[in-house]
């Protein structure tokens, strides 16, 4: 029996790129998607957006809310799928037919994976290609590895949804780190797809507020991995920030 996946779009004021993140999952070639969409009581537009394609989404709700993590997790509640997927507005899956590819990516085997992942391509606002992400995706991936940043970016981060868990809504920007964490100790099997699944639009909350999201990192990281050794490990990561910006000066 094939998985369905249960794709999560969250928005608030989104019309000037909500439209190329709904086209991205209502054009995959695999059938077994449950899409859901969770508005924060848009005035712009979206709603009259997500009426457009109403007949391509499963559930919809547009109303107030306590945030971005909150939205979330009303999707979770909402969600019925085997793997639970956010995709958020002005992010998209990478190609049509990407859905299909992760599961013919995964092995024949008793019992699905716990988590898949895979790769993720960085757009400007106008969805064109940057580059790809800095941090590459382990070969094997354990929720130890995230000591080390995160390592997988949360649209290229799938869950099953038993061992999904609610955000934790004491944090504001990066509760998504907090959450791939706790789904990843959950896990017995994870799965590297080596496919890029998402496009990244790199303007989200915790990019806008950079500092104050690296502070929020920081104290997750203490809470999972401990403060001296997260401390320990910020100090090599500033070391080697600096070495590098010497090593490109002298070139």
């Amino acid at each position: 029996m094939q998985p369905v996946f249960s794709i999560i779009t969250v928005t608030y004021n989104a019309a000037s790129c909500l439209e190329r993140t709904i086209r991205s999952i209502l054009q995959q070639t695999y059938p077994g998607i449950e899409y859901l969409i969770i508005d924060g009581n848009s005035t712009d537009g979206t709603l009259e957006l997500i009426r457009n394609y109403e007949s391509g989404i499963s559930y919809w709700v547009s109303e107030p809310d306590k945030g971005l993590y909150d939205a979330m997790n009303k999707g979770l509640a909402k969600a019925t799928g085997d793997y639970v997927w956010f995709m958020n507005a002005g992010d998209s899956i990478y190609s049509p037919d990407t859905v299909q590819k992760i599961v013919d990516s995964i092995p024949q085997r008793a019992e699905w994976p716990g988590v898949i992942y895979g790769e993720t391509a960085i757009v400007d606002a106008d969805n064109r290609f940057i580059g790809m992400r800095r941090l590459k995706a382990p070969q094997q991936l354990g929720w130890k590895d995230f000591r080390n940043g995160m390592l997988v970016c949360h649209q290229s981060f799938i869950p099953r949804r038993e061992i999904a868990p609610l955000y934790n809504t004491k944090y504001k920007l990066v509760a998504d780190y907090d959450w791939c964490i706790k789904c990843l100790k959950k896990s017995a099997c994870n799965h590297n797809t080596h496919l890029i699944l998402s496009n990244f639009a790199d303007e989200g909350l915790s990019s806008i507020n950079r500092k104050q999201s690296l502070k929020e990192r920081y104290r997750i990281m203490c809470t999972w991995y401990g403060t001296l050794p997260t401390g320990l490990r910020h100090v090599w990561f500033a070391i080697r920030f600096y070495f590098a910006k010497w090593i490109k000066g002298r070139v």
